[in-house]
């Protein structure tokens, strides 16, 4: 019997452990490299250079339900909120160094594909739901708060001080969303005072703190503090879960997703680095602990993790998840997701490597034609896995 030292036998173990490290990194990284080609080539709609077609195949009279009022007809191209998953896709793509090259260009293009949804028609100039030399639509608060966040990563990414410029823009927009209503906050949509959603408050919490770390201006980071102080005491359950919305009654909708919880959880982790007050970082450990048990789903599917309510809610779920894994090192939850993705890719995909709405399995969901957003989301995924390094158990 051959006896190896101590320390060989730990330096196998731990080169074994990089290997498989790295090779899942690379797999991961090829799978959002393939998604986000595919999208490409088959989403792009060739007489509108720079946009995508809402759902793939196209032009099979879809209705849309995320909208206020009444469902919407599938359009010549997307609307402005799953565009927004291809340039988050990029944002993150970019930053491996494989693939940096390659999603420069790719950067530049979906720059000049979002601009075509800014309106400055009316002031203050904003992004509308749809190109704005196709029609005149309406200017929602969350769809904006995504756009400044875009434009903040691609500022990150590449340190061009246009999109600080863009982004400022956006942000003045948001805040003309602002009164005094509830105690403050901002509405879903332009003109209509019905209701503050998470949604629209969580992104601009987001989009705040973002214009701080990218321009150190103070100015931002107190709004960020606005923003999340009113989220936490109006729209934040007793187990750190947020509701979806607050009527003008002051009722809160108590209806849950997960990517209002992650936003808001992300949040919690910026302020930490930024403040370094505790109090941040023992509220987004909370609730991730309590968004991972609310929002898993073992009883109803077996080998899955969580609930999928939408594949990119999941995925603003898990960047929250990711923020805190980069500060306690905690992989349990960024594991889940992967798991549940990993599944999804091998069990869910229909005849052209698209995956279902919900990464249902059944047939039918298949045959459905797929939507823009719910694919861009599964390259930002497994984008942001290839560059962490965890352990998966």
């Amino acid at each position: 019997m051959i006896k190896y030292p101590f320390f060989c036998i730990c330096l196998i173990f731990c080169f074994e452990g990089f290997s498989q490290e790295l090779k899942r990194n690379t797999l991961y990284r090829d799978r959002a490299d393939a998604m986000f080609e595919k999208i490409w080539k088959h989403y792009r709609v060739k007489q509108y250079p720079g946009l995508f077609s809402e759902n793939y195949p196209s032009g099979k009279n879809v209705s849309l339900d995320y909208f206020q009022g009444a469902n919407v007809d599938e359009k010549k191209v997307s609307f402005l909120w799953p565009f927004s998953g291809m340039y988050s896709a990029a944002n993150v793509l970019v930053r491996n160094p494989y693939l940096k090259q390659k999603y420069d260009k790719y950067l530049d293009s979906l720059a000049v594909g979002i601009w075509a949804y800014r309106d400055t028609t009316r002031s203050p100039e904003g992004y509308q739901a749809y190109p704005t030399k196709l029609e005149k639509s309406d200017r929602y608060y969350d769809d904006n708060a995504l756009v400044c966040i875009d434009y903040l990563e691609a500022y990150l990414n590449t340190k061009d001080q246009k999109y600080i410029v863009k982004a400022k823009e956006v942000f003045d927009f948001i805040l003309s969303g602002w009164d005094e209503q509830l105690n403050g906050g901002v509405y879903w949509l332009e003109g209509h005072k019905d209701q503050k959603p998470a949604c629209s408050n969580g992104m601009s919490t987001l989009a705040a703190l973002k214009l701080y770390q990218c321009t150190n201006d103070t100015l931002y980071l107190n709004w960020g503090k606005k923003f999340y102080n009113w989220m936490y005491h109006t729209l934040r359950n007793p187990d750190g879960i947020y509701y979806n919305d607050v009527k003008m009654d002051g009722k809160p909708n108590k209806v849950y997703y997960t990517y209002n919880t992650g936003s808001m959880l992300e949040s919690s982790v910026l302020l930490y680095r930024f403040t370094k007050e505790k109090k941040y970082l023992k509220e987004a450990e909370t609730v991730a602990e309590s968004s991972y048990r609310f929002f898993s789903n073992k009883n109803k599917q077996k080998d899955q993790y969580f609930n999928i309510d939408l594949p990119w809610f999941v995925t603003v779920l898990f960047r929250g998840y990711e923020s805190l894994y980069h500060i306690n090192g905690n992989p349990v939850y960024i594991n889940a997701v992967a798991s549940d993705l990993d599944k999804a890719w091998q069990k869910s995909s229909d005849q052209y490597g698209f995956l279902t709405a919900k990464w249902a399995r059944d047939e039918a969901s298949k045959k459905k034609p797929k939507w823009l957003l719910d694919e861009a989301c599964i390259a930002e995924l497994y984008a942001r896995m290839s560059l962490l390094d965890i352990n998966n158990k």
